[in-house]
């Protein structure tokens, strides 16, 4: 759990490749790029690139970003949901003003990398069913790339304006929750974990 005492500040954790330590070293700041991403995902690096762009541009209403960020940093909100170091990466222990960090449901942003529809509650995930059975769709991951992106407009704003209730928390615990930031700074970190064969 957060075990920080500075209340303007939380703990959080991220494992990026080790070449971010090259980063901060030569620039005093490590962002990600789009390059990193690629060498991450390789043949569906764009499905990502589109999604996280998507998370910056709706982060930024609610969230101070730097200008020149294209690019979340994924953290996690204790140690024990931190993903662990593998080979050529490294995790970093931040310490981080709580006005730099927009947390969110890590379960709700599934439905966002399936390109699904989320209720706001189970009375509306049943009357959005509803909705489709009455359309006659039975599949609706496509309104947003696929067959159906270009004949359904309303579904596909209903499914895009559905996604921003991943700023909507309602069960904040170590696992689901998660946290992004944009930049990691010497001075926010605290430890850094490497890889141990």
């Amino acid at each position: 759990m957060n075990t920080n005492t500075d209340s303007s500040k939380d703990t959080i954790w991220t494992r990026q490749n080790i070449k971010s330590l090259d980063d901060l070293k030569s620039n005093g700041v490590y962002r990600v790029k789009r390059q990193y991403i690629e060498e991450q995902f390789r043949d569906i690096a764009p499905f990502y690139i589109n999604l996280y762009k998507w998370f910056v541009h709706a982060a930024r209403s609610r969230v101070y970003i730097p200008e020149g960020i294209e690019f979340p940093i994924w953290c996690s909100v204790s140690r024990e949901g931190m993903l662990s170091p593998i080979e050529n990466t490294i995790a970093y222990e931040l310490e981080v003003d709580k006005s730099d960090i927009i947390y969110f449901d890590g379960n709700k942003w599934d439905h966002v990398l399936n390109h699904w529809y989320i209720p706001r509650d189970k009375k509306d995930a049943e009357a959005y069913a509803e909705r489709m059975r009455l359309l006659g769709l039975q599949e609706t991951t496509s309104f947003i790339e696929g067959k159906y992106a270009n004949f359904y407009p309303m579904e596909k704003k209903i499914v895009l304006d559905s996604w921003y209730r991943i700023f909507d928390i309602d069960n904040w615990n170590m696992y689901t929750t998660q946290a992004n930031i944009w930049e990691i700074r010497p001075d926010m970190i605290k430890n850094i974990y490497y890889y141990n064969k």
